[in-house]
């Protein structure tokens, strides 16, 4: 099981208060520029948009003249009447009606092709559009600066990576198409009545006004409730996540109540979020179709007065009756497209902003590159801090050099990790200079640094894949019989090779195919099969038993063979060797040294020692 461990400048999350108004929380800041940027995405499909508004407008065209047709084949079915009487032969209601009906099934079928067309290209457009971020997203994940992960919770930031995403397309795909076929329904229609009766076109859009301010006011309440509802749906993944990651530790403190109590509270918050931005979505059809019905009524009492008095036929009246029911469906969809945008912005700006968080410092135009390193290392008058303002050290120095081993050893805190963690680059200084066999490491590129260096974690990681794989993760293209090599060197070779499928065993980070000691050998076999000038070991032993410590320490000692090497100890005895030892307190180096030196005095390092020691013989 993977260790989490919480870096001093993580930033612990608020806690949820209720009497806090969810639109206080999270709203969206920017709907404007957050649609602007969305269009901007869509904007590089403009062919397949195209495609679609040209269907929409082909599809609503056809679908707006049929009231016309059925309206002028009433007539004439009633002109027939009147003449004849109701006892016309079927060849007469054949001439009649005939070229209606067949003007009808012809726009029919054509509506439908041109529509399934619209339907594909859409279902494009949207997928296209999620790939594009998810490609955004990707390559903004590896430019990120470490402290980013460390301030945010991971459930926080898939959710802003995968369901963000996913809800912006889903609502594209569907809600956008039914918004251009609905403009394009709207504007057809609209224009037709005008041209048949301007009188009763104003009538119908007057009563109709009812459902736009309708709709203004239900989206006016949309945006803070789907905001809510994707921040409390992030709460619950980071939570999800944090309750797998330490499932064991959960069940050794006897805490699965407290758990499940929290993850009961949080779900109860994502469902009562989720349902009530469901119910804002879904809520405004009821309304919209009540309004539309009195407009409904309206036009068919209108129409029938003006029936009644010979100024519009009863054809007319008919066609009327279905442009209500054609506005209608507009209306009610472009509310609705209204309403569920909201989402997609507030999921937008979500990404956005995860997209527009600040970058590792570029690289240097033009980077020195370091052919043959020797693995001299200094620090010089180095400053630092996680927080601007707040700095962790001071004034760091010291010379390291080439193939000598470096100890850093100190109380939990005093800032060992975060010192070769600098010279990693993981975080940039505030202040001095660290070089590699003289070099400013700002004048290389950084992935020109990390070749150089071999790092291996107190927290054992190891990616789904077989053995062979994770060994060759910093060599990809090392041979079998190089991997072999390094396993017999790092004293795992033995064990590979009992189990069920040697180097082509498939393990994972989560899975109990390995113990934890092996673990921690075959991450030494992976940092020497780099083969890099330069070894970190931050505290690799600490999580395994005598027995295996003693094959680690026997590994560390092979894979530091004509290397520099930082090697973080907790336990002291184990770096007596040493060629120099740090002694970090509060950030800062405090003492250095030989052991023998600095055993020699009445020192920190002394009072360590000698406490562990004293500790060891009682």
């Amino acid at each position: 099981m993977r260790k989490r461990r919480k870096k001093p400048q993580q930033q612990k999350k608020q806690a949820f208060n209720p009497e806090v108004k969810p639109e206080m929380e999270d709203i969206p800041k920017n709907t404007k520029l957050a649609g602007k940027r969305l269009m901007g995405l869509l904007l590089q499909q403009k062919w397949a948009l195209l495609i679609i508004l040209l269907a929409a407008v082909v599809s609503s065209g056809l679908f707006a003249v049929t009231p016309i047709i059925m309206g002028k084949a009433l007539d004439q079915l009633i002109q027939a009447i009147r003449a004849n009487g109701l006892g016309g032969s079927y060849e007469q209601l054949a001439k009649i009606v005939g070229l209606p009906l067949l003007l009808l099934a012809l726009a029919y079928l054509i509506g439908a092709a041109v529509a399934f067309v619209q339907e594909y290209t859409m279902a494009s457009v949207g997928e296209k559009m999620a790939l594009s971020m998810r490609e955004k997203i990707s390559e903004k994940i590896t430019r990120l600066p470490l402290h980013y992960y460390d301030a945010n919770e991971t459930g926080e930031i898939l959710s802003r990576t995968t369901n963000d995403p996913d809800k912006i397309a889903e609502i594209l795909k569907t809600g956008a198409l039914q918004f251009a076929n609905a403009l394009c329904n709207l504007v057809f229609s609209v224009v037709i009545m005008f041209a048949l009766s301007p009188i009763m076109a104003v009538i119908i859009i007057a009563t109709m006004s009812l459902s736009v301010f309708a709709t203004k006011a239900i989206s006016q309440k949309t945006l803070a409730i789907f905001a809510e509802n994707q921040k409390v749906l992030g709460e619950l993944n980071g939570k999800i996540e944090e309750y797998y990651t330490g499932n064991l530790i959960i069940k050794s403190f006897n805490q699965q109540d407290m758990v499940t109590q929290t993850e009961r509270e949080l779900s109860e918050r994502q469902y009562q979020a989720n349902k009530k931005s469901q119910f804002v979505i879904y809520a405004i059809y009821p309304a919209i179709r009540f309004l539309t019905q009195l407009s409904f009524v309206v036009t068919a009492i209108v129409g029938g007065i003006f029936a009644i008095n010979g100024s519009m036929t009863i054809g007319t009246v008919q066609a009327f009756l279905q442009y209500v029911n054609q506005i209608a469906d507009p209306i009610t969809q472009a509310s609705y497209f209204i309403n569920s945008m909201q989402a997609a912005l507030a999921s937008a700006e979500r990404v956005f902003e995860f997209l527009d968080e600040a970058e590792e410092l570029p690289e240097t135009s033009n980077p020195i590159a370091i052919t043959a390193p020797d693995g001299a290392v200094a620090f010089e008058h180095v400053r630092f801090g996680y927080k601007p303002g707040q700095l962790l050290m001071q004034d760091v120095s010291f010379t390291v050099r080439p193939n000598e081993m470096v100890a850093i050893v100190g109380p939990t805190g005093a800032g060992k990790t975060t010192l070769v963690n600098l010279l990693m680059r993981f975080y940039e200084l505030e202040g001095g200079t660290i070089s590699v066999d003289g070099i400013d490491v700002k004048k290389l590129s950084k992935s020109g640094l990390r070749r150089m260096v071999g790092m291996v974690l107190q927290d054992t990681w190891l990616f789904k894949g077989t053995i062979a794989e994770n060994l060759a993760y910093g060599k990809m293209d090392a041979s079998r019989e190089e991997i072999i090599a390094v396993a017999k060197a790092a004293r795992c070779d033995h064990f590979i090779r009992t189990l069920s499928e040697g180097y082509d065993t498939v393990i994972s980070n989560e899975e109990g195919t390995v113990s934890q000691g092996q673990m921690q050998l075959l991450t030494i076999a992976r940092a020497m099969l780099a083969n890099p000038a330069l070894m970190i070991l931050d505290e690799a032993t600490s999580s395994v038993d005598t027995k295996t410590e003693l094959e680690v320490q026997k590994a560390m000692v092979q894979s530091m063979k004509g290397k520099t090497s930082f090697v973080i100890a907790h336990r002291l005895s184990t770096i007596k060797s040493a060629d120099l030892i740090l002694v970090m307190n509060n950030g800062t180096i405090v003492e250095k040294g030989t052991h023998q030196e600095l055993l020699a005095a009445e020192t920190f390092y002394a009072d360590l020692y000698n406490s562990q020691f004293n500790h060891l013989v009682g």
